[in-house]
């Protein structure tokens, strides 16, 4: 089984892919497509589409996990931007034919955590820790899409299916 994890964002969208065999994970990676920060958001998008499009067809997962775009009351304007790079993740998956869900960012915490309110280092350690993995994982777009992968790998086995709900597109 070989399910991607993406944490979409306009700068930064975090990949990470994990493969295993039952709750074995036999083989993982991870990166981020960093997008032109002098482009226009339209250019910006289709570069994150595209990048991911190559992904999606090199590596031919079975299933993508998304976090679930939030936005925060202080600043609106950075969700309306998150919601837009998730857009055109969830339309590379689709167009690819992969089955794509998404999972709050909450819920990714508190299931690798045990904590909702876990910081991005702690579920970084948690995401090494299931990992066997003693490197720093990084940038934390990358750790936080290993995460958002390793929901998608454990979901069969101890998952309640309310943590990962399927997309309607």
């Amino acid at each position: 089984m070989k399910i991607i994890g993406i944490d979409p964002g306009v700068a930064d969208t975090g990949i990470g892919i994990i493969e295993g065999i039952g709750r074995n994970v036999t083989a993982y990676s991870f990166g981020t497509i960093q997008t032109d920060v002098d482009a226009d958001l339209p250019v910006r998008l289709g570069q994150i589409f595209r990048r991911l499009q190559r992904v999606l067809k090199d590596e031919s997962p079975d299933t993508m996990v998304v976090e679930e775009v939030f936005t925060l009351k202080k600043n609106p304007k950075s969700g309306i931007l998150l919601a837009k790079a998730s857009g055109v993740v969830l339309l590379a998956g689709e167009q690819a034919g992969i089955p794509v869900c998404e999972v709050a960012v909450r819920k990714a915490k508190q299931v690798l955590t045990g904590s909702g309110q876990a910081s991005k280092t702690q579920l970084e350690k948690a995401v090494r820790h299931h990992l066997n993995r003693e490197a720093p994982i990084r940038p934390f777009h990358a750790s936080d899409a290993l995460s958002l992968a390793l929901i998608g790998f454990y979901r069969n086995d101890n998952m309640p299916d309310t943590v990962v709900r399927k997309v309607g597109l």
